[in-house]
This record gives structure tokens, C-alpha cells and sequence, in this order.
């Protein structure tokens, strides 16, 4: 049996075999389309005293026709056994009321600022977007906001980026499911951005839009 303690690989998680729930960000999200505020309502007192029964507690965001759902184990800062348990769970209350799960679309968006200077600025971010310094980062507790992080020069833990002929410090991390990755990027294409590179795919393919602009598309594969 697993530790519970134990934060899960992204193969472990998707071997796990969770129905509509995906990796994404070192979270699990799953999207339920409840169709109606009364359905989507009933669901999450569901997902509440199931939350309580394991005392585990997600995120959880109620519309009028949605219901996402994330988990994460804020102790170890990613996915262990308790997520999965919960989210089966979840995923059986949702079966009770007649409720699919859709992971198309699951998006999560990060902030990424090339600097060396990333621990003296984050108490800037931080108070700009009122949150909190979390090893080393601006975090917002409430999830209102994207996450901010620091992408150093020349940084040695990731390949280059190709060089463009002007200066961009900021740039979007657009992350979604493990199966998602292709989609998106052809999305982007359809739309006429470029791909820039996929030297790192499937872990994360650059793109630009027409002014050169670049961004990133990002999953858990090959992380």
C-alpha cells in the first residue's frame, strides 16, 4: 500500500486510471458538467462532508453549469494516495447524481518572469497580488490569481530557448493535462502562433503569436 505520506510520480497518477481527473500542475482537476446551479449545488455538499469524512480538502469552484474540482496534499506540495481516494469518491457522488466528467479544456496558468532577482522581487509580486512569499514565490491562497515564478537566465535546469531579436521578460505557462499538450499547441497554430520550439516536448512546446510573443504549453509528461 502506498504512504500516504508519499508524493506520486506523474506516471503513478496517471496510472492510477482516475476517471476525468487530470495531472496538471502538480494537482489533480477534474471538471464536472452538473448543467444546472440546483445539480452543481448538491454536488459540492457531497464532495464537502466526503471532504470532512477524510478530513482532505479540496478546491472547488461552483458555476452555474460546472463544478471543478482540485486536489492537491498542501504537506508534501503535490499528489499523494489521499487525493486519489478522494477523488474516486468524488467521482462516485458525481455517477449518483447523474453527472459526467469532461477533463477538454482543464487549464491552469502560471506567470513566468526571466530574472536573476527572483527572492528580492517576490515581495513586490506578493504584496502587488495579495498573497504570500512561498518558497520563494508569490502565492495566492485563495487561488484568485496565477502563480508566480522565476525563470533565471541560462538557467541550467531546462534547455535553452532559441534567441529572439528583442527582449521579453515576461512570458505565460499555460498548463494543461498530459493528453492535452497536442491539442492545444494545434489550437495555437490554427490561430496563427508559431511554434518556436519542441525541443522539450512533451514536457512543454514555445510558441509565439504574430508579434513574437512567446509562451509555453505545459504538462506533466516527461517531468
Amino acid at each position: 500500500m502506498t504512504d500516504p505520506r508519499e508524493k506520486l510520480s506523474a506516471t503513478q497518477v496517471r496510472d492510477a486510471g482516475l476517471t476525468g481527473w487530470r495531472q496538471i500542475l502538480g494537482r489533480l482537476k477534474a471538471r464536472f458538467r452538473t448543467g444546472d446551479f440546483e445539480t452543481g449545488l448538491a454536488l459540492v455538499n457531497k464532495i464537502g462532508a466526503a471532504a470532512e469524512a477524510a478530513n482532505h480538502h479540496p478546491d472547488v469552484q461552483l458555476t452555474y453549469s460546472d463544478v471543478i474540482v482540485t486536489l492537491a496534499s498542501h504537506d508534501v506540495r503535490g499528489i499523494t494516495s489521499r487525493d486519489l481516494d478522494l477523488a474516486r469518491q468524488i467521482t462516485d457522488h458525481a455517477a449518483e447524481l447523474g453527472v459526467d466528467t469532461n477533463p477538454s479544456g482543464l487549464t491552469e496558468l502560471e506567470l513566468g518572469l526571466d530574472t536573476g532577482l527572483g527572492s528580492q522581487l517576490a515581495p513586490f509580486y506578493s504584496a502587488l497580488l495579495g498573497g504570500t512569499v512561498v518558497a520563494g514565490e508569490p502565492l495566492d491562497p485563495s487561488g484568485q490569481v496565477p502563480t508566480v515564478w522565476w525563470q533565471e537566465p541560462d538557467g541550467i535546469d531546462t534547455p535553452a530557448l532559441p534567441q529572439q531579436p528583442f527582449e521579453q521578460r515576461w512570458h505565460l505557462d499555460v498548463w494543461v493535462a498530459h493528453d492535452e499538450g497536442p491539442r492545444r499547441l494545434q489550437a495555437v497554430l490554427d490561430a496563427g502562433g508559431r511554434l518556436v520550439s519542441d525541443r522539450a516536448a512533451p514536457a512543454y512546446w514555445v510558441v509565439e503569436d504574430a508579434d513574437g510573443n512567446r509562451s509555453c504549453i505545459c504538462t506533466p509528461a516527461s517531468r
